[in-house]
């Protein structure tokens, strides 16, 4: 029986590839979002579920404030504009540099508009000396010294996540719990599918031809068996994109509908059967209504 009194929802953003959906993750206890090295990975505003005592966390991971180069990337940006209103804190990810950018810039200002509480958090520690991390403090509190708190963190060893927690508790509401014990997200289950293979893609293919390329699913069905059948076809900008993304005899796809199929299984604990296609579809990402038609909507 659950004996969650209180929730705070809390806006975990960044610029691109800091480690926000790493982050989302390790505090979750489970893969809730993708994750790769490449830059704008997260598309959507994911929410990932954490019990602890008698708080209810709500993290919205966002895209990574950048450029908007599209359609798309404008729908990312605003994605991670808005998700700064109507929530209890915003958790500012960056790195061990000491040197605030643009895209943190632009997040601060957001943030005091909204008059939000804000934590500072350092993530990566682990790739820098403990004494790199005081300039890198002494450089955000000369941008702006209304940070509720700093904590430095790695998304990747853990450390520093149980003192942000207990600092992010300090700004939950008392309130109902707002999502069942053992749900972890609010993603359904036909959308992580899309969302793992598409992680694949990132993985396997360089440049930037994963960018250029979206998941639909076409199928999501599960057999009296408990056997899950799963119908995915994979979007890309160009002919020559689809040779390369299929590869010699196939075995590209392969590789990338092997690995996926194996997070589906994990994710989903069952067999999963996983048929995959390649269609071009040229120039979507600057389509508005084909961008919506993917999912990618503000609402």
């Amino acid at each position: 029986m659950s004996n969650i009194k209180k929730t705070a929802m809390l806006t975990v953003c960044g610029r691109p590839n800091v480690g926000k959906s790493s982050l989302t993750n390790a505090l979750v206890g489970e893969k809730v979002a993708i994750v790769s090295n490449k830059a704008q990975t997260t598309r959507n505003r994911i929410y990932g579920v954490v019990n602890k005592s008698d708080t209810q966390y709500i993290l919205l991971d966002t895209p990574g404030l950048h450029k908007p180069k599209s359609a798309l990337g404008d729908y990312m940006v605003k994605v991670v504009t808005s998700s700064l209103s109507d929530v209890d804190c915003a958790l500012l990810l960056v790195e061990p540099i000491a040197h605030v950018g643009g895209p943190e810039k632009a997040l601060i200002a957001r943030i005091r508009e909204e008059k939000l509480p804000c934590i500072l958090c350092i993530n990566k520690i682990d790739t820098v000396e403990p004494t790199a991390l005081l300039p890198v403090i002494a450089a955000y509190n000369e941008v702006w010294d209304g940070f509720d708190a700093i904590i430095p963190i790695s998304a990747h060893t853990g450390s520093g996540l149980d003192d942000l927690m207990s600092e992010a508790g300090k700004f939950a509401e008392e309130g109902p719990q707002l999502f069942p014990d053992g749900q972890v997200s609010d993603q359904p289950e036909r959308q992580v599918m899309g969302e793992l293979l598409r992680e694949k893609l990132l993985l396997c293919l360089d440049k930037e031809i994963p960018h250029g390329t979206a998941v639909e699913i076409t199928k999501f069905s599960e057999r009296d068996s408990g056997i899950i059948d799963v119908e995915a076809t994979i979007y890309c900008e160009k002919a020559s994109h689809k040779g390369i993304i299929i590869g010699k005899q196939g075995a590209m796809l392969k590789k990338i509908s092997s690995l996926a199929r194996k997070d589906m299984e994990k994710f989903m604990g069952a067999q999963v059967y996983l048929e995959t296609w390649v269609k071009v579809k040229e120039n979507w990402r600057d389509n508005v209504n084909y961008v919506r038609s993917l999912g990618y909507r503000e609402d």
